[in-house]
């Protein structure tokens, strides 16, 4: 038996802000699924959570296992496979985008949090930094799975307040930890078991900045098992809730799995990395980037020929029919 996954992913502007700074990733064929909500202004926030985004998903569609095998980039912690690999592609995600922001006045300053899963046999890696969250879904509720890197959590935390009247001090968008604001970043990671029929749900902060945890839930109560109208009904609840944020959801059911006897790990904070290891990942980020501008390239030289290839299916097109009507009317004679 083999891990098989279901999930439906969608992301939405809302109805206030003119684009959307939001991103998402979806691979089942890697088992791998991130949401990445950008900050910054202008258009800084779509290129870091798409900078993002990117650096995750081809961690693992190219690099996967060179990249868990570097002895340079070892963790602290011993980690599965998609765990270590995870752990390794938001960090270089971080790199990336703040290199990126300090070569470009226009980009100063720009972010993003991530929330990203990665799935192996019967576990699950949570990682995450910002405010972005991950939930377990079950049949009376939700079960959080990430804790808000945010001045509104830390403030509930340290002085037992209520969520409200945290946010009423600092206010409720303060973060306190995202991609690309330091050179290092320190990372929170968990490792969980899954079974078939477990559901999960991460989403940008579009959605469970305005709905609380028991909203969410009777939005999807009802529709829990398809999880296409679990995405819509989440995106329509943010929407109904005024659209002042960008909103993405992904969902995700486990069809099936392959038993191991990994045990699971409690949440813990992977500190950010020490000066060796920041220069040991800018060799990487030369490779990846390197890899990314070439993909770039080949889709544009696609895209330029395209309208080459149309033309010459038009005059093949067009020769058929010329051949079609002289054989006719030679046949006619």
């Amino acid at each position: 038996m083999t891990l098989t996954l279901r999930a439906v992913g969608k992301t939405d502007k809302g109805l206030v802000r003119p684009g959307n700074e939001d991103t998402l990733l979806v691979d089942q064929d890697h088992s791998v699924f991130a949401v990445c909500d950008g900050m910054g202004g202008a258009q800084a926030g779509e290129v870091a959570s798409m900078m993002a985004a990117d650096i995750v998903h081809t961690s693992f569609t190219e690099f996967a296992g060179e990249l868990s095998e570097d002895g340079a980039l070892k963790l602290d912690r011993h980690l599965p496979t998609s765990g270590d690999v995870l752990v390794k592609a938001v960090r270089l995600a971080n790199r990336a985008i703040y290199n990126k922001a300090n070569s470009s006045s226009t980009l100063h300053g720009m972010g993003t949090t991530v929330v990203a899963l990665a799935l192996e046999k019967n576990m699950m890696s949570v990682v995450h930094v910002g405010d972005s969250r991950a939930y377990r879904i079950e049949d009376r509720g939700l079960v959080p799975l990430t804790r808000d890197h945010s001045w509104v959590n830390e403030i509930q935390q340290s002085q037992n307040l209520t969520a409200e009247e945290a946010a009423s001090v600092v206010g409720k968008n303060v973060i306190t930890r995202a991609l690309g604001v330091r050179s290092n970043v320190e990372v929170d990671y968990r490792l969980m078991q899954i079974n078939p029929g477990d559901k999960f749900l991460i989403c940008s902060d579009g959605l469970c900045g305005y709905a609380d945890d028991d909203e969410i839930f009777m939005a999807i109560r009802r529709v829990r098992d398809d999880l296409d109208k679990v995405v819509d009904n989440l995106i329509q609840l943010a929407n109904d809730r005024g659209g002042a944020d960008n909103v993405t959801v992904v969902a995700l059911e486990v069809v099936e799995v392959a038993e191991t006897d990994l045990p699971e790990v409690e949440p813990f904070t992977l500190q950010g990395e020490s000066d060796i290891l920041l220069e040991a990942e800018d060799v990487w980020l030369e490779r990846i980037n390197d890899h990314l501008a070439n993909r770039e390239a080949e889709r544009a030289e696609a895209e330029s020929s395209s309208p080459n290839r149309k033309n010459l299916y038009l005059l093949f097109g067009l020769f058929i029919v010329v051949a079609v009507v002289i054989i006719y009317f030679a046949s006619t004679r």
